[in-house]
């Protein structure tokens, strides 16, 4: 284990953002984490670099977290329990699960970043979220060393939400994560309109057919970050109360949506954004993507101030038209 001076960690974050990290050190092993952790607490944690977006350059001494393994602890004829390390590629793993035909996170397929950073975000698509499988993770925590278990329970699961991001943010290491697969695949899940429309023909989809389809769908609209540096949905979908959609309804009625409660109502954020005149401007090198507005792009060199400058005159805008306000979803730094 070595402390490396003034790297770059244009390769370390998937929206391709020249920064450097003043103190750099790779963590291939928990001995190494909690070695480092004895002699620093205040730490810069970086995994697959997928959720984040960095404005300037990293003071602090940053982790990376390079902890791998996949290990199968208990199964029988209806569940088995995967656990991987926090330094596992989150595809590469949803892969692995299906090859041995092992259910529920093939929705979840083709997201950036790595297993460890899974929970914090509660990362979610086409109708599934990590909370749906999820059974426990095991976290250092930085103040004492200890490792500790969090159940699902413990977690406050929400909308691209956790504990992990509210009380408990800076305060753990997530080490590994243990999912709840099926055997016996009886719940899968291909209610998502473009899932379905994919898979309309086929009488009985497996889980490769659902990954296959989610794969196709997300290629067809999200750039891949080694071409085209993002990091994905850069917003989250707002959730509105019941009048104020009907409000923008009586304008806009073709306005997709879709019905969370009673009295609130989920809004594609792209869609909102698309509106708003975004979809496809580019403005030097940070743009928006040209099939999907809810992607933020940097198209080369822009910087992170420029991208985050693009977003908030992204929200400023949507909050004037719409009168909804757009909460990121990227973790800005």
């Amino acid at each position: 284990m070595k402390i490396q001076q003034n790297i770059s960690l244009k390769k370390y974050n998937t929206f391709g953002i020249q920064a450097n990290a003043k103190r750099f050190v790779s963590i291939n092993s928990l001995k190494e984490l909690k070695e480092v952790i004895t002699i620093e607490k205040d730490v810069f944690l970086l995994g697959g670099g997928s959720n984040m977006l960095l404005t300037a350059d990293i003071e602090k001494l940053v982790l990376h977290l390079n902890l791998k393994g996949t290990i199968v602890n208990d199964t029988d004829n209806e569940v088995v329990f995967v656990t991987a390390e926090a330094g596992e590629n989150w595809h590469d793993f949803v892969v692995w699960c299906i090859s041995q035909n092992y259910g529920g996170l093939e929705n979840l397929s083709l997201i950036p970043g790595n297993v460890g950073t899974s929970p914090i975000q509660n990362i979610g698509a086409y109708g599934v979220e990590i909370k749906d499988t999820f059974h426990q993770l095991e976290a250092l925590e930085i103040e004492t060393g200890k490792i500790k278990v969090f159940k699902l329970e413990d977690c406050d699961f929400g909308y691209r939400n956790s504990v992990f991001k509210k009380e408990l943010k800076d305060k753990y290491i997530i080490i590994n994560v243990t999912f709840k697969l099926t055997k016996n695949h009886h719940k899968i899940n291909i209610s998502y309109g473009a899932i379905s429309s994919l898979l309309e023909n086929m009488e009985n989809p497996t889980i490769k057919n659902i990954s296959d389809a989610v794969v196709a769908i997300r290629e067809s609209k999200l750039p891949n970050p080694e071409e085209i540096g993002n990091s994905g949905s850069f917003f989250k979908n707002p959730v509105i109360n019941q009048n104020s959609f009907e409000i923008i309804q009586k304008k806009y009625p073709e306005i997709p949506h879709y019905i969370v409660s009673e009295n609130e109502v989920k809004i594609p954020a792209g869609w909102l954004i698309e509106q708003c005149g975004f979809k496809g401007k580019r403005f030097g090198d940070a743009g928006v993507h040209t099939k999907q507005a809810l992607v933020l792009v940097n198209y080369n060199n822009a910087t992170g101030q420029e991208i985050y400058s693009l977003a908030k005159n992204i929200q400023q805008k949507v909050k004037e038209i719409f009168k909804i306000d757009l909460d990121i979803e990227v973790n800005i730094f």
